[in-house]
């Protein structure tokens, strides 16, 4: 199987998955976008600005050079997650929901560089706000119109803007090299824990402002909207009074085998499965996956296999031989446990959008020779 093409205009796509957990930092990661990519006549790196106002004694307008050469730059190896990956398995193993069909590959771990957020914050000088309150900071990018609004945007509360632990950082560079148009260059967002749709691409704007970003994406979608809410209709009254999806929960997946493929036991009669496992927002690092092939009754521990650049942020590969009866429609299923303690449900709480599914990971179906 080859890469998941969910649409070309905007382009949706994610790499197949055994390309993609072939490495510990992702090369050819995800791709998601409510727009068309700008060109690169229209990204020039030499006359980009990235503007900060809002609630700020000295509203800023920084070059690309400015970025790097007036801030310390600050490095972070993190795992960024659409808050759609898994959808499929939401409409497959609890209800149909709305939304592009995302399998488990909508996710990339990858080493981003440059300034801490926090640091362009405190240059600009806050005025009249607290971390307490309601504030946020809000992200926008201009640079195409986007199908259900004519700009992007998002926002995350000013305390964890402001705190130097959370690591969010306007990223300039990805696993060394500057941002390809693809993954925002000249400059994006990068918010480790959070949802990828919080990671604003092509950075227009910053604003410290006192309520949530007005743009559809953080208002009218990527929320968990309760049950009651099983359609368009039904949804319209939950919208302005669910949350925004911000923090990622604790997930695993089993990359191989895949759900439907035959596979033959090794000479002890064990099968082996590998996968990725990844922390709740702030809860890393993951500490424990288990493999069950009972259907969760018993349980074993994987090993993980451990990386040098790991850390509370980023996934984490494991690996296990698990003994298996020879027959069909066998399974294997797998729970993540991360430092916080946060543990893999069985199922999560349907919603319509489909987002944050962590229910187990599961390989279903298999022909055991």
């Amino acid at each position: 199987m080859g890469e998941k093409v969910h649409g070309r205009m905007p382009i949706n796509r994610e790499p197949e998955i055994s390309k993609l957990t072939s490495t510990f930092i992702t090369e050819d990661g995800y791709e998601r976008n409510h727009c068309a990519q700008p060109t690169e006549d229209q990204l020039n790196a030499r006359t980009h600005r990235v503007l900060v106002d809002g609630c700020v004694r000295n509203p800023l307008n920084l070059s690309i050079t400015n970025l790097r050469s007036d801030f310390s730059q600050h490095e972070v190896v993190c795992a960024l997650q659409c808050a759609g990956n898994r959808r499929h398995d939401m409409r497959t193993v609890v209800r149909d929901v709305q939304g592009i069909d995302w399998s488990d590959g909508a996710v990339m771990n990858c080493r981003w560089r440059g300034p801490l957020l926090k640091d362009v914050l405190e240059k600009a000088g806050l005025m009249g706000v607290g971390e307490a309150d309601n504030t946020h900071v809000a992200f926008a990018s201009f640079q195409v119109e986007c199908q259900e609004d004519t700009w992007y945007g998002a926002s995350i509360p000013l305390s964890r803007a402001l705190d130097p632990d959370k690591e969010v950082i306007l990223a300039l560079e990805r696993n060394g090299k500057p941002l390809s148009v693809r993954h925002g260059y000249p400059v994006r967002i990068i918010t480790p824990g959070l949802a990828g749709a919080r990671a604003v691409k092509w950075l227009d704007k910053i604003t410290v402002q006192k309520e949530e970003s007005p743009n559809y994406y953080m208002r009218r979608d990527y929320k968990a909207l309760p049950p009651q809410a099983v359609d368009s209709e039904t949804a319209e009254k939950y919208w302005d009074v669910t949350p925004p999806v911000q923090e990622m929960p604790v997930n695993s997946v089993i990359a191989s085998p895949r759900t439907g493929e035959t596979v033959k036991k090794d000479r002890d009669g064990n099968v082996a499965c590998h996968g990725y496992a990844l922390p709740s927002g702030d809860g890393g690092p993951v500490v424990r996956v288990e493999i069950s092939t009972d259907g969760g009754r018993t349980w074993s521990e994987a090993e993980f296999e451990h990386h040098e650049e790991e850390g509370r942020w980023t996934w984490k590969f494991w690996r296990a031989n698990v003994p298996m009866a020879p027959g069909k429609s066998r399974a294997i299923i797998s729970k993540a446990t991360d430092a916080s303690g946060q543990t893999q449900p069985a199922v999560p709480n349907w919603n319509l959008r489909g987002i944050c599914y962590n229910g187990y990971g599961e390989a279903r179906d298999l022909t055991i020779q």
